[in-house]
């Protein structure tokens, strides 16, 4: 009888360290999109096979940020495996591009008027939109870089913000507030640097 419970637990010890090694191991696509605000393991990862359909968030607005270790966890659940080889720290899921084309162009017939000058020349002035990459309550890495030596911390977004739009970050472990700027999804920064990348953006913004 003891030999047999001994057999049993053995066989048992041995099943539970053999099932991490039957996850399906998954490698992160290079530009992760979707297309329709579900965001899907498929989405993420190339190999997710029968997994590529489970939904892991749902996107609210251009990008969703997940933390590396948030995003493994998710995947273990679902028998993946990914590794992390770059050791990233986060990664950002996009809007794919067929959601932001979904209008469907109208293409003129060869009988159509021509638009008239007038209206050309209205719609050249409007004004270019800049592209939100940080929503408010994201999760910001805060970067401050003086003498040499740099600094992160992380914090949550109390805003939205494009690239080099201000952004309030409220330091989650000290509840301090940053006055940072958009650098990036889930990237900001602050100090010399930070008004740096918020001049360029001016700049660029204005010579659209």
């Amino acid at each position: 009888m003891r030999l047999l419970n001994r057999t049993l637990v053995l066989a048992a010890l041995i099943a539970a360290a053999a099932s991490p090694a039957l996850a399906a191991p998954v490698t992160l696509k290079v530009n992760p999109v979707d297309q329709d605000g579900r965001v899907t393991l498929g989405d993420i990862f190339d190999g997710a096979g029968a997994a590529a359909d489970v939904m892991v968030a749902r996107r609210v607005g251009p990008s969703v940020v997940f933390e590396a270790g948030q995003l493994q966890a998710l995947a273990r659940q679902a028998g993946l495996d990914w590794i992390n080889p770059n050791g990233l720290r986060r990664v950002a899921v996009r809007q794919g591009a067929a959601e932001a084309s979904a209008a469907p162009a109208v293409q003129p017939s060869a009988s159509s008027p021509a638009p008239a000058p007038a209206l050309v020349r209205a719609s050249a002035r409007r004004p270019a939109v800049r592209e939100t990459v940080i929503n408010r309550n994201d999760m910001v890495r805060v970067t401050y870089e003086v003498g040499g030596v740099k600094l992160a911390v992380m914090g949550r977004a109390m805003r939205d913000a494009a690239i080099g739009e201000p952004v309030a970050v409220s330091n989650t472990t000290s509840n301090r507030v940053i006055d940072a700027v958009a650098a990036g999804p889930g990237q900001a920064v602050a100090g010399p640097a930070g008004d740096a990348i918020r001049a360029s953006a001016v700049q660029q913004f204005a010579a659209r």
